[in-house]
């Protein structure tokens, strides 16, 4: 008899041992199932922000030679105008013509 008090209050404490283990396990998975719908949610954000920015990133369909060559116009045309900021160099009325009419 004495046996049979022992071996159910071992079961109850087992019991009591896996019940508590599970309500853990059970919280621990409410827990990462949230994080999870969390994370997601932040990961199609991010893909959606990246959707949005794809084209801007993409070539643009200019080899890589036409873009150096639009850079270098762009880096003369630049220090043109820093030259005549600084009033190193003010070019004539009639070049500037000259420059318009060319151009058309």
């Amino acid at each position: 008899m004495n046996d049979s008090k022992e071996d159910k209050a071992l079961k109850n404490t087992e019991m009591e041992h896996k019940s508590n283990k599970r309500t853990t396990t059970e919280e621990l998975l409410v827990s990462t199932k949230r994080s999870l719908q969390q994370t997601q949610t932040e990961l199609d954000a991010a893909l959606k922000y990246y959707d949005k920015l794809k084209p801007d990133c993409i070539d643009s369909g200019m080899s890589f030679e036409e873009r150096v060559a639009r850079r270098k116009e762009e880096l003369e045309s630049l220090q043109d105008a820093y030259k005549i900021l600084a009033g190193e160099e003010l070019p004539s009325l009639s070049a500037m013509k000259a420059e318009q009419v060319g151009r058309d």
